[in-house]
């Protein structure tokens, strides 16, 4: 089954106190690199949601984010420096009696010290917060999988529409090739005859000939060119992530396209060549979205 990269999936999971939301979205990459955003509190659980999002996803850039409402996951305790407040007291105490000051220490003026009260934080995680986080991932990374599914059949239907013209045009490349050598053949026997007044041997013609079916033939590349269209094919049928496969394919058919190019010396067979070209760039930019 083809599977595309690229997908979006949403999740939530909820109780009395809270409710979790995670929302994945993924698009291609050559390999899984992942970004998760989650209250800093839950950090502790990245490791387990990247080891549920791998059974899920093998390739793609992956950005997951978790979000938690309701209940604070922090709670606030304020304490102060007795021992900062002391030295600033003190210190107004002898300012006022350096200057000959009037007035006394007021509550206002200690509140304007804001560097002796400390704010701790801290962590109130509820008891099955962690249950409800992996089912929120779980629905999301379900949703997501359904989605690129769906996306890859779309993709799979349009390579195998792709590389059914292609086959077509290697198997019209592959019936035209032997008639090259003949019309050179041709051509040559005019030729000489009007340079010769019609005196040439044969063999002449049959050794230049040769010669010339030697240099442009391209049976061999087209052998190839079949067999990668039929592997090609099949891999599109299997079950595992094929991405990479169909995109080593793509890069060997397109150089044995290359050298068809450039040993057919025939006007017919580099026009094909063009519409081949065409043909595996598409598939090319297709291929980069599939697992």
């Amino acid at each position: 089954m083809v599977t595309s990269m690229t997908g979006y999936g949403r999740g939530e999971s909820q109780n009395e106190q809270v409710k979790v939301f995670a929302e994945i979205k993924t698009v291609n990459h050559r390999f899984c690199e992942y970004t998760i955003r989650m209250p800093r509190q839950l950090l502790v659980l990245e490791e387990k949601v990247k080891k549920m999002a791998s059974e899920y996803i093998r390739r793609g850039r992956v950005e997951l984010f978790i979000t938690v409402e309701g209940k604070s996951l922090v709670s606030k305790n304020v304490d102060i420096d007795w021992n900062l407040a002391d030295q600033y007291v003190s210190l107004m105490d002898a300012v006022k009696g350096k200057y000959n000051l009037g007035g006394s220490i007021s509550l206002q003026d200690i509140l304007q010290l804001e560097s002796i009260f400390l704010m701790e934080e801290v962590a109130t995680i509820p008891s099955d917060l962690e249950k409800l986080l992996m089912e929120s991932v779980k629905g999301a990374l379900e949703n997501l999988t359904q989605m690129r599914v769906q996306e890859g059949q779309g993709l799979a239907s349009d390579l195998q529409s792709q590389l059914k013209k292609f086959a077509e045009i290697v198997a019209g490349v592959k019936t035209y090739a032997p008639s090259v050598v003949k019309q050179y053949k041709d051509r040559l026997t005019i030729k000489l005859s009007e340079l010769t007044d019609g005196m040439i041997e044969d063999s002449r013609i049959v050794t230049e000939a040769a010669i010339f079916a030697d240099k442009c033939d391209i049976n061999e590349e087209l052998t190839r060119l079949d067999s990668h269209v039929q592997q090609f094919s099949d891999t599109l049928k299997q079950g595992q992530p094929i991405g990479r496969k169909l995109d080593f394919l793509v890069q060997e058919m397109n150089r044995e396209v290359n050298t068809i190019g450039s040993k057919a010396n025939d006007s017919v067979i580099t026009k094909e060549v063009v519409e081949m070209k065409s043909l595996l760039e598409k598939l090319k930019e297709q291929v980069q979205n599939i697992e």
